[in-house]
């Protein structure tokens, strides 16, 4: 279903053909839609082993030669799996962009607000953190969210003014003001994620974080956005846990706030009528970021 007009329809159809045409050895498997609340890619089961992704929009596309590129690299210093590239496609069918086929990776997304053990999460979502900012960056490319969070102020300021009457736009500017005044990171650029939603995690029946996803965001930077799942993913008593795992000092804690609350407000208008589940995880997380704000003040 297309969601926005920049956005290319994608069907079963679609993929069985680029299948046939590209990789015919994989066209006679199953193919199935893969329900999610992403918005710039579209994932296909194909058979029990595979996956396809395309890139519905244009933006995302560059993330096809990032992921085949770099996650090899990655995967073997991370504690929890990572999509494995298996193959490339090119434009063919009428589709225009690259895309990709990976190995398939099983799990489901967390339940915010229903988590059964959100500290055991909180510690594990913490140790991926750790585990990939410990990778040597050497070449690795920047981040596109790994820069300082004022060159968001402008959109998210909009953001604020576009949703006036919706949510209460005198607590979220002074929770993102405080944010803006956090002291800048001055160490050394790592590695990022760059997108550390609730979509991008899966979890075992047992609920263990048994693999990350979409690596669209990735690359180096300052750490602050990889803080983002402690307002969009934890419940408020688990958040001191994730932040004591990663030894996370006060300005890097308050630039976390402002990220996730930056892409929250700029996704609530865009995702409203939309993407009813990315829209009311953002309402969710304005109103973690404010809560907050108002219970610890300053700090």
């Amino acid at each position: 279903m297309r969601m926005h007009d920049d956005e290319v329809d994608i069907d079963l159809a679609l993929v069985r053909a680029l299948l046939a045409e590209r990789f015919p050895r994989w066209a006679d498997l199953p193919v199935r839609a893969v329900p999610s609340t992403g918005t710039d890619n579209a994932m296909f089961r194909v058979g029990d082993d595979l996956a396809v992704r395309l890139p519905r929009v244009e933006w995302a596309v560059k993330g096809v030669e990032l992921e085949r590129r770099w996650l090899p690299r990655l995967a073997p210093h991370l504690p929890v799996a990572i999509p494995e590239p298996v193959g490339l496609g090119a434009p063919a069918c009428g589709y225009p962009w690259p895309w990709s086929v990976y190995r398939w990776l099983p799990g489901t997304n967390p339940a915010v607000g229903a988590l059964a053990d959100p500290h055991a999460l909180a510690r594990a979502v913490a140790g991926f953190v750790a585990a990939l900012r410990a990778v040597d960056t050497a070449g690795a490319p920047a981040a596109g969210r790994g820069v300082p969070l004022a060159r968001r102020d402008t959109g998210t300021r909009e953001a604020i003014a576009e949703l006036e009457g919706v949510i209460d736009t005198d607590a979220v500017t002074d929770a993102w003001e405080k944010a803006l005044r956090a002291p800048q990171w001055t160490g050394d650029p790592v590695w990022l994620h760059g997108d550390l939603s609730p979509g991008n995690l899966l979890l075992s029946g047992d609920d263990e974080l048994t693999a990350v996803i979409d690596f669209g965001a990735l690359g180096v930077g300052e750490p602050a956005c990889d803080l983002i799942s402690a307002w969009n993913l934890l419940p408020a008593d688990a958040r001191d846990t994730f932040r004591g795992a990663l030894d996370v000092d006060d300005a890097t804690w308050a630039r976390g706030r402002g990220w996730a609350l930056s892409i929250a407000l700029l996704q609530l208008p865009y995702y409203r009528d939309s993407n009813p589940g990315l829209a009311a995880n953002a309402r969710h997380v304005i109103d973690q970021v404010v809560a907050d704000h108002i219970t610890f003040g300053c700090r």
